[in-house]
């Protein structure tokens, strides 16, 4: 199954709209969320790529700025749209924008770029789109400490405990059963790749923000608790020279 199957995306809409939305998971209202308000303060003109139902389109709206969400999945626009607010969306992929170059001052990528396969056309399109000085907030899950085959080991022949890194430097695709019948694709590739390929589209890396886990996570995920100082997302800004 290809990473840009849309018809994964749109069977699955209804799982992450139900669980990850509108104040149902405690990652995105007590970390996601005020990281996003936070980085991209201030901005007037934000591109959503990646939107989803809308949510964090409709939390930099609500602040003022004039926010277009981009998404390639119909089942996700049609609940954006139907959620309200000021946002305004279009259907489209990361790597082929349906926008004018420079119109925007700041984009934002949330949790996409491990569900497309190439992240240089999708991250040189975002570069097209901004103006210069223009601000770049990707959102991902750790690629270091969130590597396929990490996780929490409680060693009780040697009486451990420790965070077990997988093979970081292996590009991979890994189909990870997230809920009964709901699999999904992941892409993982190491950070250097991220970094250089901003940085060959002109987008200089300003800032790093890698957050603990919130307290309602770990208070959801008891088998998480040995790991709260483990990061699960990694934030980088970055602005277009």
């Amino acid at each position: 199954m290809s990473t840009l199957d849309p018809s994964t995306w749109e069977t699955h809409a209804g799982w992450w709209q139900d669980g990850f939305t509108d104040g149902a998971d405690a990652e995105y209202v007590e970390q996601i969320l005020p990281l996003a308000r936070e980085l991209l303060a201030g901005r007037a003109r934000v591109l959503d790529i990646g939107c989803g139902e809308g949510q964090l389109s409709r939390l930099l709206a609500d602040d003022g700025a004039r926010v277009i969400g981009i998404d390639p999945t119909r089942a996700q626009l049609v609940v954006a749209q139907q959620r309200g607010g000021a946002p305004e969306y279009a259907r489209g992929m990361a790597q082929a924008l349906p926008v004018r170059a420079a119109s925007f001052d700041a984009a934002v990528a949330c949790l996409v770029f491990e569900h497309i396969p190439d992240h240089r056309p999708a991250i040189a399109e975002i570069a097209r789109a901004l103006v210069p000085g223009g601000r770049f907030v990707l959102f991902l899950n750790h690629p270091l400490l969130q590597t396929p085959g990490s996780g929490w080991i409680i060693d009780h022949i040697l009486d451990e405990e420790y965070w077990r890194v997988g093979p970081y430097l292996d590009v991979d695709v890994v189909m990870e059963e997230l809920a009964p019948g709901v699999t999904l694709p992941f892409v993982h590739r190491p950070l250097s790749q991220y970094v250089n390929a901003m940085a060959e589209a002109g987008l200089v890396t300003v800032r790093m923000e890698e957050p603990a886990p919130p307290p309602g996570f770990v208070e959801r995920a008891p088998e998480y608790q040995g790991a709260a100082r483990i990061p699960r997302l990694l934030a980088l800004v970055t602005e277009k020279r």
